[in-house]
């Protein structure tokens, strides 16, 4: 029989509806980004890393639905959007590789991923697909997507700079105040569109589509929904009574160390903050998104092409061109150093796939400069700004910028450099194994980061063998921009779990240290 999903509240479990237990393999939890219901009652959950769930009506098991080898598979498993069409349409969307419809009830797909969308359309929006009548509107970082015959064709909306690229479109219209959307919903009188740039109403007169200015930001979101007669969340543990507010882990665990002042001070942040300034959380330094992606070398900003990119010190551009594949790089020695054990080292930023360059080796650069704009050139599968900041003997500048070099030998985490967001905190530390060795790949779970939204956190992980920790802190993880709070913090040694409880306070660092 399906056990009840019922919340531990003081040792006593909240009322609910029976479900059955989310096929969770690891023990952490599943986390849910999105929820809905479709026309025969099913309920469908879309996840960070597992695919869709579903839960036919009587059905006392999930159905997995996830990526594999096979065509018609879904195209990702990262899934943040579900909706659904008036002759049974699937659709969904994902978080970093386009989107897909099913017309046969889930058993195969179509989707219009990497090979189809080029270098741009593959950030859905969450929950960023709504449908009315004939009609589908896709939201993406790129614009929206719109078919009334289930994808044989497409029409762009976008900004008035227009697209690099149409994607699957036609035609192109520029009407959004910026392409980088956020939400969108039917109303009465068409779509409501949230951009990075203000909301809009989006209407076909009859003859012509056109565009309005609205106050209200278009959202309500689809992470909850109402099972028998009480409301359920989706969070990074699961489906849970939207009632139980209670952290995930909540164990009670030993403390981390009190949060401290940096140990060397902060950059500002490349990106502006009335831009996106958040850090893709999906692919942060070191981290391989679950094992889909090579060990990162720096940090993203997802932003719009054109979007401006600033030094984040002082410093002497040291090259200004083409790199890896054509990425329009450049690169700052800045004039701050660091002394270790009577060393003297040298600070880079790095600052690639923009798509135009602003400054010339030799040029002498202030903080907040503007130095570029936003792109997606070289090994780019979106419009972002890949930022590296590498720590090295003063003659090493050669070894910087290497178009032949896919891990250099020299990057730190940009989140131990660059200043958090406004009242937020950085979490970092280490996680090692009963004799002290470091764990490389460890998922460290239990901090809540709600933004942003279009790449959500689900878990830290710890560096491999192709990262390198911050000269003074020896780290295997960091995270910034963590609100302030108390958190308990979990990962797995040796087949064990070992839990920590920290501290975060905003403009401060937490350490921790995980080991059996």
């Amino acid at each position: 029989m399906p056990a009840p999903l019922a919340a531990q509240q003081d040792g006593k479990p909240a009322a609910a509806p029976a479900l059955p237990p989310l096929p969770d393999s690891a023990g952490w939890g599943i986390h849910v980004l999105t929820a809905a219901r479709d026309a025969g009652g099913a309920l469908w959950l879309g996840t960070y890393g597992h695919g869709l769930l579903r839960l036919a009506p009587g059905s006392e098991a999930w159905q997995v639905i996830r990526h594999d080898t096979a065509a018609t598979s879904l195209s990702w498993d990262y899934v943040h959007a579900v909706a659904f069409g008036p002759r049974g349409e699937i659709w969904y969307g994902t978080v970093g590789n386009g989107w897909g419809l099913s017309t046969d009830g889930g058993r195969t797909w179509r989707h219009w991923g990497a090979d189809e969308l080029g270098r741009e359309w593959e950030y859905v929006a969450p929950d960023g697909i709504a449908t009315r009548g004939d009609t589908t509107v896709i939201a993406t970082a790129d614009g929206l997507a719109l078919t009334t015959d289930d994808g044989a064709h497409w029409l762009a909306v976008v900004d008035s700079a227009g697209p690099e690229s149409l994607g699957p479109a036609d035609t192109a219209i520029g009407l959004l105040a910026s392409e980088y959307v956020r939400r969108v919903a039917p109303d009465s009188r068409g779509w409501l569109v949230s951009t990075l740039r203000g909301n809009q109403r989006l209407r076909h007169t009859g003859v012509r589509w056109e565009v309005q200015p609205v106050a209200a930001a278009p959202y309500t979101s689809t992470n909850a929904i109402l099972i028998g007669r009480q409301q359920f969340r989706g969070t990074p543990c699961g489906l849970r009574p939207a009632v139980d507010t209670l952290p995930c882990l909540r164990h009670a665990s030993k403390a981390g160390d009190s949060p401290k002042p940096p140990l060397t001070t902060w950059f500002r942040r490349p990106i502006d903050q009335a831009d996106n300034a958040y850090i893709d959380q999906t692919y942060r330094y070191g981290a391989t998104m679950g094992g889909n992606f090579q060990q990162h070398q720096g940090v993203e900003f997802n932003n719009p092409d054109g979007t401006p990119v600033f030094a984040i010190g002082s410093g002497t551009v040291v090259y200004a061109g083409r790199a890896e594949q054509g990425s329009l790089t450049v690169a700052i020695r800045h004039d701050s150093t660091l002394t270790l054990q009577r060393r003297k080292l040298a600070i880079w930023s790095v600052y690639y796939h923009n798509g135009r360059i602003d400054v010339k080796k030799g040029q002498r650069v202030a903080a907040g400069q503007r130095i570029a704009r936003v792109g997606n050139t070289g090994r780019a599968t979106n419009e972002h700004l890949h930022l590296e900041v590498h720590v090295a003997p003063p003659d090493s500048a050669a070894a910087i910028v290497d178009s032949l070099e896919r891990f250099p030998p020299y990057t730190t985490n940009p989140e131990l450099w660059i200043a958090p967001l406004p009242g937020t905190g950085i979490v970092a530390g280490q996680v090692l194994d009963a004799a002290g060795r470091p764990v490389p790949g460890a998922r460290i779970y239990g901090l809540i980061k709600p933004e942003p939204r279009e790449t959500p956190f689900s878990y830290a992980e710890t560096y491999g063998d192709r990262a390198h920790p911050h000269p003074l802190y020896d780290e295997q993880f960091a995270v910034s921009d963590v609100p302030p709070g108390s958190y308990v913090l979990g990962t797995e040694i040796g087949g064990a779990k070992v839990l920590r409880r920290v501290t975060v306070e905003a403009g401060k660092l937490t350490w921790v240290v995980f080991k059996p």
